[in-house]
């Protein structure tokens, strides 16, 4: 029998459910989806997306963790015994976000050292590209980029010395140091952005809606991605981290105040990309859409080339790359957390096991595919198969599993238990249209997928990538479900979701 570790204080939860929602997803992911899909029109459905899906589902996963004080196969099998699956499919989801994340933050730690000297001279998207990543082909395995490698050990390593402090002294320390860093950091490089000339400029491009693409089903799909990726919803870190709550902790308002920190800070950061987005058309005489580098390539092609025109651009790209790396680190441990959670509370594991047995085979994937030359096309596309379908397709399985075993009702009543705002109606509505839009997006997604596969001049292999990642997440989960069927959860020294197993 096993004594289950919890947050040392309500505070300490809110920052590292903080800390996972605001990571690169707002700084880095955020501002180049607003960019790819024309601002203001992306915009819009990203707030619908958070009020009616993103923060009602966070309430859903906050409740099944609590509720059932476990990771995601144990809650999942706690709520209905064959859906064990989706929660070890859930950790196959984190699994391959978090070793592609991990090189993302490599190769903003990477820019922190470059920044000083404004390394990518005055072409910074040959620079990224062709010097730094040296980009292949997609299938270019086994090419290794020393530099990109060293930084991702780095990370590694950092992530998973914080990983064996434990919940306290690991991961909720680590919070409390990262996101009040995080807001000082990147609120300097929001506040020069906003005095740069032209910054009006970009800023009306972010807030003005595009009325004619508001039906493209792909901004839809990118947004409500966009808010699965960064709240980390649908992947089970969540259900991760409030299985760590006390049985009396409060639920709803935490989930209101971690959805509007996470938003607020994205729309932060839409504002200081953006404002500088405005300088360099401005300077350049450019219109902001025709501006060099779409989605990723903000970070690391367009906002470099800005550093190179402004005043002061070595010590604002410094503290941005650091933003990026702080905020990276506080995201990357709550993906890490879900195998953690789930293996120790299926098996009984320590976290000393978990880091070796767990932790250093992750590490070690994403050292061995990711700093190689088609390190960037690998990270496209697992990126692809990951947030654009694996966390959506795992919110939907939640919502659906709730409402199909007929335990919607109770876990709201589990959630108002000790919550101030109450669950009900409007909650239940949220869901269903939730799962419709899911479902709905999903299909579009898939069907413009199989187009593109008789198209010769779309990348195919990229799409046999991220088909390949989703098959080994799905089996992946089916495989562990099997395996354990007849293994029953086991007992704990404090509570036991065994009896509702």
């Amino acid at each position: 029998m096993t004594t289950r570790e919890t947050w040392g204080t309500r505070a300490g939860f809110i920052l590292a459910a903080a800390g996972s929602a605001i990571g690169l997803g707002n700084i880095w992911r955020f501002p180049g989806e607003a960019y790819q899909f024309g601002g203001g029109a992306f915009l819009l459905p990203y707030l619908f997306a958070i009020l009616t899906a993103g923060i009602p589902l966070l309430l859903l996963e906050y409740t099944i963790g609590r509720r059932y004080q476990a990771g995601p196969p144990s809650a999942f099998r706690a709520l209905y015994r064959p859906a064990e699956g989706i929660g070890w499919w859930q950790n196959g989801i984190a699994f391959f976000l978090a070793t592609f994340y991990a090189v993302i933050i490599a190769w903003a730690l990477c820019y922190v050292f470059f920044a000083p000297g404004l390394a990518w001279g005055d072409d910074a998207g040959a620079f990224f590209g062709v010097e730094f990543l040296a980009a292949g082909a997609p299938l270019d395995f086994f090419e290794y980029r020393p530099v990109m490698l060293a930084a991702l050990v780095a990370v590694w390593a950092l992530v998973l010395l914080i990983m064996a402090g434990g919940v306290r002294k690991g991961v909720e320390l680590a919070n409390r140091i990262c996101i009040p860093l995080l807001v000082v950091l990147f609120g300097v490089v929001v506040v020069r952005a906003l005095t740069l000339e032209g910054a009006v400029d970009g800023l009306n491009a972010f807030f003005t809606p595009q009325w004619d693409r508001i039906g493209d089903y792909e901004i839809w799909l990118a947004a409500y991605a966009q808010v699965f990726f960064s709240l980390s919803i649908g992947m089970g870190t969540m259900i991760a981290y409030s299985s760590y709550l006390r049985k009396r902790s409060e639920l709803s308002t935490t989930a209101v105040t971690v959805g509007f920190a996470n938003s607020s800070f994205e729309l932060l950061a839409g504002i200081g990309v953006f404002s500088v987005l405005g300088f360099m058309s401005n300077a350049n005489g450019v219109p902001i859409d025709q501006l060099v580098g779409t989605g990723g390539g903000v970070a690391f092609v367009t906002f470099p080339t800005i550093l190179s025109q402004m005043p002061g651009g070595a010590f604002i790209g410094v503290l941005f790359f650091a933003t990026l790396v702080v905020a990276g680190v506080s995201s990357l441990i709550s993906m890490v957390i879900v195998p953690f959670s789930s293996f120790e509370d299926r098996f009984g594991w320590s976290r000393k096991k978990s880091v070796l047995v767990l932790g250093v085979p992750m590490a070690a994937f994403s050292l061995l595919v990711y700093p190689t030359a088609n390190g960037s096309s690998m990270v496209d596309a697992v990126d692809f198969a990951v947030s654009g379908y694996g966390l959506v397709f795992g919110g939907l399985a939640t919502i659906v599993l709730a409402f199909a075993t007929g335990k919607i009702k109770a876990l709201a009543a589990e959630a108002n238990r000790t919550s101030m705002l109450k669950l009900g109606t409007v909650w239940y509505v949220c869901l269903g249209l939730t799962s419709v839009a899911l479902a709905y997006t999903l299909y579009r997604s898939i069907e413009g997928q199989i187009a593109d596969l008789s198209d010769p001049e779309v990348a195919n292999e990229l799409i046999y990538i991220n088909w390949g990642v989703g098959g080994a997440m799905i089996l992946f989960g089916a495989v562990m479900t099997a395996v354990l069927w007849r293994r029953p959860l086991p007992q704990r020294a404090d509570e036991s979701v065994a009896a509702t197993a």
